[in-house]
């Protein structure tokens, strides 16, 4: 079984923010997500999807273009 709960970490303890349902010494396994925490699979991810859709050339262009200095600091004539 896979539940899902919110928890809170105070003086060294997790406490649930609502009734686990669990018996008393019941052991269980924490996997722990920070919400406030995008980790580099979530930024990963995030960049995968700016290229979705392009060919390896327009990929290649689009690194090109960010790449070149000269197109970020524009002085007019």
């Amino acid at each position: 079984m896979t539940r899902t709960l919110e928890a809170i970490y105070e003086n060294g303890v997790l406490r649930p923010l609502e009734d686990p349902g669990l018996s008393p010494n019941q052991r269980v396994v924490l996997e722990l997500h920070d919400p406030g925490f995008q980790g580099s699979d979530s930024e990963l991810e995030a960049w995968h999807q700016v290229y979705a859709g392009l060919s390896e050339d327009q990929v290649s262009e689009v690194e090109r273009i960010a790449l070149d200095r000269q197109h970020f600091s524009r002085t007019e004539p």
